[in-house]
């Protein structure tokens, strides 16, 4: 059995933080590349940032650079993004999301097998 829960969102105003969280069970995060995703209502769904087994980041989109950081925690088996500098465009449903286990790489979304439920994020102006 494998869980993936978020959490973390909530309302921010414009230029505020938020820290959310992904914690694993069932598998350890450490061994997989672990994604960050998000939706708005009517847009697609999009990669927001990525943290492959060996470490390495990677930016899904060019418009949280300088803004958010991914990183991870192996001793409480919990991945997190943080947000900073928020802008209403950033209100989204976020999701957590963990690779297929054979390659630790950054992939498309596609690759995930495991997802959260999602955590809601709304940044007022």
């Amino acid at each position: 059995q494998v869980q993936v829960v978020e959490s973390g969102g909530g309302l921010v105003q414009a230029g505020g933080s938020l820290r959310l969280s992904c914690t694993a069970s069932g598998l350890t995060v450490g061994d997989f590349a672990m994604g960050w995703f998000r939706q708005a209502p009517g847009r697609e769904r999009e990669g927001v940032l990525c943290i492959s087994r060996g470490g390495l980041r990677l930016y899904y989109t060019d418009s949280v650079k300088g803004r958010f950081t991914i990183s991870r925690d192996n001793a409480k088996n919990t991945v997190y993004l943080q947000m900073n500098s928020l802008k209403p465009e950033d209100t989204a449903m976020y999701y957590c999301a963990a690779k297929s286990w054979y390659t630790g790489s950054c992939g498309t979304p596609e690759q995930y097998n495991y997802w959260g439920q999602g955590t809601q994020v709304t940044v007022s102006s």
